[in-house]
C-alpha cells in the first residue's frame, strides 16, 4: 500500500529535477558555459532533494519542521518559476513548456499526501482487528434484525389467532342470546296468553278436584341469590307455621298474590323453606 503513494510521488519529483535542469542548461547555456549552467541546474534539483530527503527523516522519526518544509516548497516554487520563464521565452513548444510546469508543484503535493498516509497508516494486525470488529457488528445487526422480524411474525400471528377466537366467540354470544331472546319471547307469549291458564286448568282440574290453581310460568329477570348465613341462622317451620306465614303474605294484598310474588316477599321476609315446600303449602292455602 505505501509503493501505491511514494511511487507516483518518486517519479513526479525525478521528472520535475530532469525538466529543471534540461530547462536551466538551455536556458542559460546561450548567456554563460553549460558547464556553469549545469552547476546551477544541478544545485537547484540537489537542494530540492535535500530538503526532500530531511523532510522524510523527520518524518520517519514522527516530527515535523515548519522551516524544512517551506524551504522545500521554496525550491519547488522556484523549479516551477524556472519552467514558466522557459515557457514565456521560448519561441518554440511554448505551451508544451507550460503544460509540464506544474510538475514540481504536483511533486510536492504528491510528497504531503504521502506524509498523510504514514501519520495515518495502520498495521496489518490493526486493520485484521478493525475489520474482525465491523464483522462482528454487522453479524449482530442482522441477528437483531432477524430477531425483531421473527418476533414482529409472532407477534402478528397471535393477535390474529386472538383476534379470529374473539370474533369466533362474540359470533357464538350473539347467536345464544338470539336463540334465549326467541325463546323468552315464545315463554312470554305463552305466559301473556289467555288460553294458556285455561288449557293448564283443564289437565290438571281430573287430578286437582275442588281446586283452581293460579298458573304462573317462569319470568325471564335478574335474581339475588340468598346468602347462606341468612338460612343457616333461620329455624325450618313446620308445616302449620309454614301455612300460616304463606296465607298472611298471600292475603296481604287484595286481589292474593300468585306464588311467584309471595315466594319473593317469603325470601325477603328472612323465611327458610325449601320450594318443594313452599309451594306445596301455597297448594294447601289456595285450596
Amino acid at each position: 500500500m505505501k509503493a501505491k503513494t511514494v511511487l507516483p510521488a518518486v517519479a513526479m519529483t525525478a521528472v520535475s529535477m530532469v525538466l529543471t535542469l534540461a530547462v536551466v542548461v538551455m536556458w542559460l547555456g546561450t548567456a554563460v558555459p553549460w558547464m556553469v549552467a549545469l552547476v546551477v541546474g544541478l544545485g537547484i534539483d540537489g537542494g530540492w532533494l535535500a530538503t526532500l530527503a530531511y523532510e522524510r527523516r523527520l518524518a520517519a522519526q514522527g516530527d515535523h519542521s515548519r522551516a524544512v518544509t517551506a524551504v522545500g516548497w521554496c525550491f519547488g516554487l522556484l523549479a516551477a518559476g524556472v519552467l514558466v520563464a522557459h515557457a514565456v521565452t521560448a519561441a518554440q513548444s511554448a505551451g508544451a513548456w507550460l503544460a509540464v510546469a506544474w510538475l514540481p508543484i504536483a511533486a510536492k503535493a504528491l510528497w504531503l499526501v504521502h506524509g498523510l498516509w504514514e501519520r495515518t497508516a495502520l498495521t496489518p494486525r490493526a486493520l485484521e482487528s478493525i475489520r474482525g470488529i465491523q464483522q462482528e457488528a454487522r453479524d449482530e445487526a442482522a441477528v437483531a434484525r432477524a430477531r425483531l422480524r421473527a418476533e414482529a411474525a409472532t407477534e402478528e400471528t397471535r393477535l390474529t389467532a386472538v383476534t379470529g377466537a374473539g370474533a369466533r366467540v362474540a359470533r357464538v354470544q350473539a347467536e345464544t342470546a338470539k336463540t334465549l331472546s326467541k325463546a323468552w319471547s315464545t315463554l312470554e307469549t305463552a305466559r301473556a296468553g289467555e288460553e294458556t291458564g285455561k288449557a293448564l286448568t283443564s289437565v290438571t282440574t281430573p287430578v286437582t278436584l275442588g281446586v283452581t290453581p293460579r298458573w304462573e310460568l317462569p319470568v325471564w329477570g335478574p335474581s339475588e341469590p340468598v346468602r347462606a348465613p341468612a338460612l343457616d341462622a333461620t329455624p325450618a317451620l313446620t308445616d302449620d307455621a309454614l301455612d300460616e306465614v304463606v296465607e298472611e303474605i298471600r292475603t296481604s294484598r287484595t286481589p292474593p298474590l300468585s306464588y311467584r310474588e309471595m315466594s319473593a316477599r317469603f325470601r325477603a321476609a328472612g323465611h327458610s323453606a325449601s320450594e318443594v315446600r313452599l309451594r306445596a303449602a301455597w297448594k294447601r292455602v289456595a285450596a
